[in-house]
């Protein structure tokens, strides 16, 4: 552990991004994860099409990007790791204690949520890599890729594990930054390329309406509730990822305006992802695979990406091998792109608290979760849905809620302040100043705790 007191870190130099654009893409690259690919788009499903997506849209606006302007803030100040950097924020010493612990429980919750995370982008990885094999005379080889089996699943978890390992190594500016600005721009493409390939197909028009055109009667409690909580969690809010940086942000950078690119980026390539999959449910429907139960709900919710969509591209011939090739490609990226992030922040928690290189420190940070990994896929069944509901369900509101309470209640009104007006010297007479500090204070501690309770009520 340094010796540096919170108040000497924050004012030390620190090794960051080179430009605004490669942290907003970085950013933006852990918040767009499976969340925003798949789970927006079958949350759109669920619950009325284009009205939960109008509701999504205003309250990404309303609850998430305060919040990220917090975590962005919180990190810059600290010009450190999340652990050190929450440690940081009180000026009552009394209180260290409190946020240093939240920083270590979100760290170690952030960990596990890349033991999950890379369980799934394996399974996306042989999804990937199946098509090449099948269009290269070895069906048996692209079959095994797509059946799941404990020695699959850990075969595929280490590919992925070591390309995240491989990024993240190169630092922040010649991994993260570099990667983030292949990776994304990249991911935009194959989705722009696959929504107008879908658009071809018969029944693809009648998806775009039930995307685009709102029914306002659908628009009850259970649909808000279920916009908030996806618009918190699909920013990668409450797991320190924003903290850490934050943490890499020039100092004379604008944070609530980058925030606002990081947010609107983010909803954006959410908003992309729905306007391809719900036309390709539609148009799945149309050749006669099974999308909703009868009672309306959607069918296999949390596994319909691989096995509906699998389907739709079988059922178009020879079309369909490059179309499922780009669609799990892109998948791929998207899992990729968050999962950088996740390594990133006890990563910088070892270099920094523990003086380790950063090498030694991502690997062992990765053989870490790979026991993880290897303890998940021996006992899948009660493990895997338990650490998603853990991590996702209760360690990340919860995180998130206090983060919101720490910049909010703990750090100063004029510390605060004056954080802001590094990158943006007039934000004391904007409106965001007159409604955002009281606004962090109150009103998003409120929402959350609701959508928490909700969310949990039997």
């Amino acid at each position: 552990m340094p010796s540096d007191s919170p108040e000497q870190t924050a004012s030390l130099p620190r090794f960051g991004f080179s430009t605004r654009i490669g942290f907003v893409l970085a950013a933006a690259g852990s918040a767009v994860g499976l969340g925003n690919i798949w789970s927006f788009p079958a949350q759109v499903a669920e619950n009325g099409g284009a009205a939960f997506v109008l509701v999504y849209l205003v309250l990404s606006l309303l609850l998430a990007y305060p919040a990220l302007v917090a975590e962005l803030m919180i990190g810059r100040y600290g010009q450190s790791n999340p652990v050190t950097a929450l440690e940081s924020v009180p000026q009552n010493p009394a209180w260290r204690t409190v946020t240093k612990l939240t920083g270590i429980v979100a760290v170690l919750m952030i960990c596990l949520i890349f033991s999950f995370y890379s369980i799934v982008g394996g399974w996306l990885a042989g999804f990937t890599l199946a098509p090449l094999f099948e269009t290269t005379g070895m069906p048996s080889a692209a079959s095994w890729l797509q059946t799941f089996s404990p020695t699959r699943n850990l075969l595929l978890a280490i590919i992925f594990i070591a390309l995240t390992l491989g990024i993240v190594n190169g630092g922040v500016q010649k991994g993260i930054e570099r990667w983030s600005a292949r990776l994304m721009p990249l991911l935009v493409l194959l989705l722009v390329g696959l929504i107008f390939t879908v658009m071809t197909q018969e029944g693809a028009i009648e998806g775009v309406h039930h995307y685009l055109i709102p029914d306002f009667s659908r628009i009850n409690e259970t649909l808000i509730m279920n916009a908030l909580g996806q618009s918190f969690f699909s920013m990668s809010l409450g797991v320190g990822a924003m903290m850490v940086y934050g943490s890499y942000l020039k100092r004379n950078a604008n944070l609530p305006n980058v925030a606002l690119q990081v947010c609107l980026l983010d909803t954006g390539i959410a908003f992309l992802a729905g306007l391809l999959i719900i036309p390709a449910l539609f148009v799945a429907m149309n050749l006669g695979v099974s999308i909703y139960l009868p009672d309306g709900h959607l069918a296999n919710n949390d596994t319909l990406v691989f096995e509906v969509l699998p389907a739709l591209f079988n059922n178009l011939g020879v079309m369909g091998i490059p179309i499922a090739l780009a669609f799990f490609s892109l998948m791929s990226i998207a899992a990729l792109t968050s999962s950088i992030s996740m390594l990133e922040v006890p990563v910088a928690c070892l270099t920094e608290r523990a003086g380790l290189s950063r090498k030694r420190a991502s690997l062992i940070v990765c053989i870490g979760v790979l026991a993880i990994v290897a303890i998940v896929i021996a006992k899948f069944d009660p493990l895997f849905g338990a650490v998603v509901s853990l991590t996702t369900g209760y360690a990340q509101p919860i995180d998130g809620l206090l983060f919101c309470l720490f910049a909010g209640w703990l750090m100063g009104r004029n510390r605060k302040l004056q954080e802001i007006r590094k990158g943006w010297p007039e934000a004391e007479k904007s409106l965001f100043w007159k409604v955002w500090p009281w606004y962090i204070k109150i009103i998003c501690p409120i929402m959350i705790t609701s959508i928490f309770i909700l969310q949990h009520q039997s």
